[in-house]
């Protein structure tokens, strides 16, 4: 605590990333990172920008990326906004479409940094319980009679819990509260269910967020988008253009681009994820850990015999890092990212070891 603090700062709980330990021989499976690297051509491309133009300012609109975004989804490029991961994009959407007097709304089990964000911009929120399999309730997120939302945000999957909510239900959530928008954040929409963005042209108050960071292997380029009704982009620009007008530079904006472009790389490292992930579900099954069905790139399973917290120290102590909440309803359960073939089959043989 400081006395130059503001009353802000004084009151925030900070939203705690995912520990980027420095061991020997780690098999790192605690933060949703792609096992696979970037598309050789999002490097090609990030390698040809650092040149003597960086000397000036990347396009403050990244007009190109927008535009390859848009090809990519059938959209128009003004439906499509862009920022410095999709963290920023969310935080601008925030302030810019999700702070009014009625609270927010989100899952009581879910992205940590929402509650984040509604204590930096002093926004009123109320959490949903998720059901007793952890799954989302459409019906929970209805008026019924009672105060609407001033908002609603979820991730779809869901995260920790790697749950998929169909089309059907979001569309449902998203007609039954025309008077508020609607964010998905669908960071882990590639690695198993179908996105909303087509759902965008019918209904002026949907946002959908993805990233660049999971299922394009860019969380170290930092690229975020969201795409919408032009009126909801505009309030994203206006949010974004009085806080930093230049959120990418010129490597990100060209290694992104480039990225998106690549469908055969994308595709292929996506569905060597997927095929993983039902490998490693089925050893942890027979392990006798119960496995939550998952649509993400990471797999949430608790075991019914032993303590979780304990389970994570005896994997950190072989070096293998997963991911351990320590919050009600899910103590129990640890979220394990999908590495590759190798570092999951030493991740089985470690649980084996350590059950046996």
């Amino acid at each position: 605590m400081s006395q130059y603090w503001s009353a802000v700062v004084h009151g925030l709980t900070p939203y705690v990333p995912g520990e980027q330990p420095k061991l020997a021989n780690l098999v790192k499976l605690n933060t949703n990172e792609h096992p696979y690297g970037p598309s050789p051509r999002a490097i090609e491309a990030i390698r040809a920008e650092a040149a003597d133009t960086l000397r000036l300012y990347p396009d403050p609109r990244a007009d190109l990326l927008k535009a390859a975004i848009a090809k990519r989804f059938g959209v128009a490029p003004g439906e499509v906004f862009v920022g410095n991961g999709s963290d920023e994009v969310l935080a601008h959407a925030f302030m810019a479409l999700l702070k009014h007097e009625r609270p927010v709304r989100f899952p009581d089990i879910s992205y940590s940094f929402y509650p984040v964000y509604c204590g930096l911009y002093e926004i009123a929120f109320e959490t949903v319980p998720l059901d007793a399999s952890l799954a989302i309730r459409p019906a929970n997120y209805l008026p019924n009679g009672s105060a609407a939302a001033g908002g609603i945000v979820f991730p779809n999957p869901n995260a920790p819990t790697g749950r998929l909510l169909p089309l059907a239900d979001i569309e449902r959530i998203v007609e039954g509260n025309p008077q508020c928008v609607v964010v998905v954040d669908e960071a882990y929409v590639d690695f198993g269910g179908d996105s909303a963005i087509p759902l965008v042209r019918r209904h002026p108050n949907l946002l959908v967020v993805q990233t660049l960071s999971k299922s394009r292997s860019l969380a170290g380029l930092r690229v975020g988008f969201a795409i919408g009704h032009p009126d909801l982009i505009e309030a994203l620009e206006r949010v974004k253009d009085s806080f930093n007008s230049y959120p990418l530079d010129r490597l990100a904006i060209a290694g992104a681009i480039a990225a998106i472009e690549d469908d055969e790389y994308f595709e292929r490292t996506r569905k060597a994820v997927i095929r993983t992930r039902a490998q490693l579900a089925s050893d942890l099954a027979s392990l006798g850990f119960d496995v939550l069905p998952s649509a993400a790139n990471f797999v949430f399973a608790r075991h019914p015999g032993r303590d979780a917290g304990e389970l994570a120290a005896e994997l950190r102590a072989r070096s293998i890092i997963v991911r351990h909440f320590r919050q009600p309803r899910i103590e129990q359960f640890l979220r394990i990212t999908i590495g590759t073939d190798e570092q999951c089959a030493v991740l089985v043989a470690a649980l084996r070891e350590i059950l046996r």
